[in-house]
């Protein structure tokens, strides 16, 4: 006969929807959904408060996230953005396409070394690189609306996840290397994690290349919007 599972456990994904829908706090929220889940499961208070405390000790490094948080967010309220912006406008050369691929250069180059914590969207996109690359556009192309804002921030975005994702897989060390050599092994394939990775730079190259190329026609569609507006006004005017 097969086992009967049991779905009440998954009333603690119910209860981290509701909290976070009612704007509670995060840290109750997701202790109090570990108390539910673990109660419906048939387990004591006791066994769920020992879960929690291994889980927290083995995760300790998760405090070292944790606790940026709070210092970008201090950040920006005393004008880390602002300061960022007034720094981009200051540079004469600076476009959105060089800042972004620069950046998308950097955050390859430094994820190919294992340095993947140098970047990243709540320490670096959301505070520096978006209102960077937002200055570097009104800079060049003018006033911005709503829409593009939000998409030079996804392109932001979009350039910290290439480089991030094609760039550690050159790192020897990253676990998908050596899970790609695991699945080797098992088909009767052995490799070294060195050849895995150096199979991996052409892969990164071409990634490069097709984000710049998406991040420069990306800008043209902006510059050409901004011809358009520019001509249509002196007409509007005369009207």
């Amino acid at each position: 006969m097969s086992e009967v599972i049991s779905y009440w456990p998954l009333i603690g994904v119910a209860a981290v929807v509701i909290g976070f829908v009612l704007r509670l706090n995060p840290a109750l929220v997701v202790v109090a959904a570990g108390f539910i889940t673990g109660l419906t499961a048939k387990l004591s208070p006791w066994d769920v408060l020992a879960i929690l405390g291994k889980a927290f000790t083995e995760k300790r490094y998760l405090l070292l996230f944790l606790l940026t948080l709070p210092v970008i967010g201090l950040l920006e309220r005393h004008g880390l953005k602002e300061h960022a912006q007034a720094w981009v406008a200051r540079l004469r050369g600076a476009t959105l396409g060089r800042l972004l691929v620069a950046y998308l250069a950097m955050r390859q180059i430094a994820a190919s070394l294992g340095l993947t914590s140098l970047g990243g969207h709540p320490q670096t996109v959301r505070p520096l690189l978006a209102p960077m690359a937002e200055a570097a556009a009104e800079l060049r192309h003018g006033e911005l609306d709503d829409d593009e804002r939000q998409r030079i921030r996804a392109m932001a975005a979009a350039t910290d996840n290439v480089g991030l994702f094609f760039g550690e897989d050159i790192f020897i060390a990253f676990g998908a290397v050596l899970l790609i050599q695991g699945f080797f092994v098992e088909h009767g394939i052995r490799l070294e994690p060195l050849q895995i990775a150096l199979w991996g730079i052409p892969t990164a190259i071409c990634a490069f290349a097709i984000h710049a190329v998406r991040v420069l026609r990306f800008e043209r569609r902006l510059a050409r919007r901004a011809r358009v507006q520019d001509v249509s006004a002196p007409s509007q005017a005369s009207e």
